[in-house]
């Protein structure tokens, strides 16, 4: 079976063909990063307007590349949210105009269940129950999958996503956009010599996570170090602290810090992901979302789930970033549940 998913809930323009929900026959994704890097995050309309210019384009590529046309389809997944609204507007308006011309069934995607489902983009021996951890720059949230219908969230950020704690943190360092893999880079191999932030809300049977209080621990230590040198700071906020030109004194400095706070949110993910599988008797987790592309966490989730006997599944890097195909993989799952969508749905913020 033939599935095209469109994703648009954020700063990526996709779209993918997917057969039987683990095969891709393509993949096209148009990133917005190098428009919004000045910003140092998502600017939501020019977000929406980039969708625009793109989709056409990228959902042409896509049947393109898997060498099939729209009459090819059978079915069309598209992301309903949670995301922002202009942008998933985009996605969805394209993907109701599909169905309505070629009278083909749609299916509304909650994007994080897209998330969980990209497990089985590369890996068909892939079963049910599991744990699934999505981490981003949006969410991070833990989920017990049951079925492909049974879906219960058990854990989630009270309010910063890891991935946002990662662009904020890069940004006050002076690093650029996006934060993830400029920390990761920088982080790898450097010790934190004895530098240790915060872990929130760690007491038993917590599965919740918060990351506000570890952005401000880095925050004031950064303040401490470099403040007095950079005139322009403003009290609180997470505008560039360090020198425009650091020594090598700073740029120590500034390694340390962002060796200490990767360690920090690995730390609390990790041990929450695997707190959540003890007290489910898990033996299964998929580990996914745009951090989950970092691969000190790969290595730590990969190490403790062979030390506890427990399944770790981590899709491709490439499937991690949002994407198209994993809407077309969770689209074909709920083809096969008989979950099919009117045209009147709407866009949603949250889920």
């Amino acid at each position: 079976m033939i599935v095209l998913g469109i994703e648009t809930s954020c700063d990526e323009t996709a779209a993918a063909v997917v057969e039987n929900g683990t095969r891709t026959l393509s993949n096209v994704v148009v990133s917005q990063i190098d428009i919004h890097r000045e910003f140092g995050g998502v600017v939501p309309e020019l977000a929406s307007r980039k969708h625009v210019e793109s989709i056409s384009m990228v959902i042409s590529k896509a049947l393109s590349d898997a060498c099939v046309d729209l009459h090819d389809v059978e079915a069309i997944a598209v992301t309903r949210g949670p995301g922002l609204i202009g942008s998933l507007l985009v996605g969805i308006g394209a993907a109701k105009g599909l169905s309505y011309a070629l009278n083909k069934p749609i299916f509304a995607v909650n994007h994080l269940h897209g998330h969980l489902f990209a497990s089985w983009l590369d890996n068909d021996q892939m079963e049910f129950p599991f744990l699934g951890l999505v981490v981003s720059g949006g969410h991070t949230s833990i989920f017990e999958v049951r079925t492909p219908l049974d879906i219960e969230i058990i854990g989630k950020t009270r309010d910063d996503a890891a991935g946002e704690a990662y662009d904020k943190v890069s940004k006050l360092l002076g690093l650029g956009y996006p934060g993830g893999a400029i920390i990761e880079k920088l982080a790898e191999g450097t010790s934190t010599n004895g530098l240790r932030f915060p872990r929130a809300l760690m007491e038993p049977r917590n599965l919740d996570f918060s990351f506000s209080g570890l952005k401000t621990a880095v925050l004031r230590y950064s303040e401490k170090i470099f403040a007095n040198r950079y005139e322009k700071k403003i009290p609180g906020s997470f505008q560039q602290i360090t020198p425009l030109e650091p020594s090598s004194d700073d740029c120590h400095h500034i390694q340390k810090i962002a060796a200490a706070f990767q360690e920090a949110v690995i730390d609390t993910v990790v041990k929450k992901l695997f707190m959540a599988v003890e007290i489910r008797k898990s033996t299964r987790v998929v580990v996914c979302g745009g951090v989950a592309a970092n691969r000190a966490l790969r290595n730590r989730v990969i190490s403790e789930g062979l030390d506890r006997g427990i399944d770790i599944i981590l899709p491709a890097i490439s499937f991690c970033s949002d994407n198209g195909a994993m809407i077309a993989a969770r689209g074909y799952f709920l083809y096969q549940e008989g979950i099919a969508d009117s045209l009147d749905f709407g866009a949603k913020s949250r889920w």
